[in-house]
């Protein structure tokens, strides 16, 4: 992506917990690092991209990454889990926005933020028209 910047890495916060974990450090429990909100957890199961990794608490082969969109040139899209080929699109067509990378295994429920980073062209634009949704229609 060529508009990436003022990216931000958690890698390092990843590693830390993970090795309180190992070393059963009172302060951190699983409970406290596998507690996804289910709809993340829906969320991963049918929107994630999957990833090359095992989990790193239970060894499950299905942890996918998560990316969400923020921004207020975005509107009513502003919050919505897009791919990569979609991110590709949208940073010629966005002046700023910001990318939360999340990393979920719909096993055991881990979940951690493993980067956000700036996108788009650096072009301010007006929000576009909010369009009707299902919630508006029915109710």
């Amino acid at each position: 992506m060529w508009s990436k910047r003022q990216e931000v890495d958690y890698t390092l916060r990843r590693r830390e917990l993970l090795a309180a974990l190992r070393r059963r450090v009172r302060t951190v429990s699983r409970e406290d690092l596998c507690d996804a909100d289910p709809i993340l957890v829906r969320s991963a199961v049918h929107h994630g991209e999957e990833t090359d990794e095992a989990c790193p608490i239970c060894r499950s082969d299905r942890l996918v990454t998560l990316r969400y969109v923020f921004g207020s040139q975005l509107g009513q899209y502003s919050g919505r889990i897009k791919s990569t080929a979609e991110l590709d699109e949208m940073q010629t067509e966005f002046g700023e926005f910001r990318v939360c990378v999340v990393e979920v295994c719909p096993d055991c429920r881990w979940n951690h933020m493993n980067s956000s980073y700036v996108l788009g062209d650096g072009v301010t634009r007006r929000p576009p028209r909010r369009q009707k949704t299902v919630e508006d229609i029915y109710g």
